[in-house]
């Protein structure tokens, strides 16, 4: 999760809101790729989890960094929780477990993307080897306890930890052991959103898929290929999931503010303090339902920036579009991630091409597609098709469109070779959540220790 952050001009009407959002529109010349990716720290002599404090903890990874890089330290009651580069070009963040976090810098192309999360592992690795630290790339923490999961002392994280288990059973091992790889991508108007958005949301559940990794918990297989997509059904259905509205012909930054102002809200921030506003909507913030209660108690715009960073919908959508379908994983799927979907949504072919290709799927269609994925991967079903043959589909125009963009290397490759990784799995028909179970099975003993060894960076 990005730093939260401060903006005191003051809220008059829902119509600001909407505006909000339009202004992130942008034209083509100026569309990046921000990649954001999770992984788990843990000791290499035993595979345990890796607290927040003592001198092998991630404080002292977090003041290694902090020396290496020179960025600034984000602080929360004292406590260093992350890092941003000084012009704003990437932070480094904690999740509630300990998961690092990199969000990527805003980049032209795939390449930059991976050269800035190699240059990220490398460094991370120089600071955290010598504490005898590595850190895990898969989707959910395959062997520890909630229990045994450590918390890191952030404000956000403990407002959200008393809620999570009032509105769904699984909003803490969210919190605390899952981890993902996302991309950040623009739009250039409302119309331009609306397609992606609607083409991005009917094929998530495709990248689900793709990327499942995450088919052990607490030693053992959980049952699912893709734990972490399962939690998000009943983690808070208030703020997540697929959401029947984007379908409309006429969908619009107006129907996402709609929804967003009706969500409960976690927080609000007042110099520097959090204070817990999960009793009311946003709405009702704006109607006048804290102004007695914390300071300044009438709502501004950082306070609605905040608000729309604690949405979790299957594709977020703020200043820009936010990718949430995929699983963390090995060094190669960071890569993958980012160009799976910048080929689909930002070449007008390949666009125009997965458009057709899903345009009258239904909500109802989507969403039993969004339930069935976890369990079973390629092999679940939507319109008579399985996701492995659809799969294949998707890859070959995404293929298209990273083609059509012709961003070479100094090499003089172009982006399509960082879709392998995920063509291999159509080739061979199995996730890699399936993979590692059969590894599981077999070379590994019935055991996930050697998962930490093979899956880490």
């Amino acid at each position: 999760m990005a730093r939260d952050t401060t903006d005191e001009t003051p809220i008059s009407g829902t119509e600001e809101l909407a505006t909000y959002l339009a202004q992130g529109s942008r034209p083509e010349s100026d569309w990046r790729i921000g990649t954001e990716h999770e992984k788990f720290p843990f000791y290499t002599e035993d595979n345990s989890p890796v607290p927040y404090e003592g001198p092998r903890g991630i404080r002292a990874i977090l003041e290694g960094m902090k020396s290496k890089l020179g960025w600034e330290p984000i602080l929360d009651e004292g406590n260093i929780i992350g890092l941003v580069e000084p012009t704003g070009q990437g932070a480094i963040s904690l999740e509630p477990g300990g998961q690092f976090e990199l969000s990527g810098a805003p980049l032209l192309t795939i390449h930059q993307t991976c050269r800035e999360s190699n240059a990220h592992l490398a460094q991370v690795r120089e600071i955290a080897e010598p504490l005898g630290i590595r850190f895990l790339g898969l989707g959910g923490s395959p062997k520890w306890t909630l229990a045994e999961t450590p918390r890191m002392p952030k404000s956000r994280y403990n407002i959200m930890s008393n809620y999570m288990p009032k509105v769904g059973k699984d909003g803490l091992n969210m919190m605390y052991r899952t981890c993902t790889i996302q991309v950040n991508l623009d739009f250039s108007s409302e119309t331009d959103m609306r397609r992606k958005m609607q083409v991005s949301v009917k094929l998530q559940s495709i990248a689900t898929a793709l990327f499942a990794m995450s088919p052990f918990t607490e030693g053992r297989p959980n049952g699912l290929l893709s734990w972490r997509s399962n939690i998000w059904r009943d983690t808070d259905n208030n703020r997540s999931g697929v959401l029947p509205f984007i379908f409309n012909e006429n969908f619009g930054f107006a129907d996402y503010v709609e929804w967003a102002l009706d969500v409960p809200m976690y927080f609000v921030m007042r110099h520097g303090r959090y204070h817990d506003c999960t009793h009311v909507t946003f709405r009702q913030f704006m109607n006048g339902a804290l102004k007695d209660s914390i300071p300044e108690g009438t709502p501004n715009m950082g306070d609605w920036t905040n608000h729309l960073s604690t949405l979790f919908p299957e594709v977020r959508l703020k200043r820009f579009l936010e990718m949430r379908g995929a699983d963390g994983g090995p060094w190669r799927r960071i890569c993958a991630l980012p160009a799976f979907w910048v080929g689909l949504l930002y070449d007008a072919e390949a666009l125009d091409a997965a458009e057709a290709m899903t345009y009258d799927w239904t909500y109802p269609e989507v969403q039993a597609l969004r339930d069935e994925v976890p369990a079973k991967g390629l092999r679940a079903m939507v319109r008579n098709r399985s996701v492995h043959e659809i799969s294949r589909d998707v890859l070959a125009i995404s293929r298209l469109g990273l083609k059509n963009r012709a961003k070479l290397n100094s090499e003089g490759f172009d982006e399509t070779h960082y879709l392998s990784s995920l063509e291999e799995v159509v080739a061979r028909g199995t996730t890699s959540a399936e993979q590692m179970l059969s590894q599981y099975n077999t070379a590994w003993g019935s055991s996930v220790e050697p998962a930490f060894l093979e899956y880490a960076y």
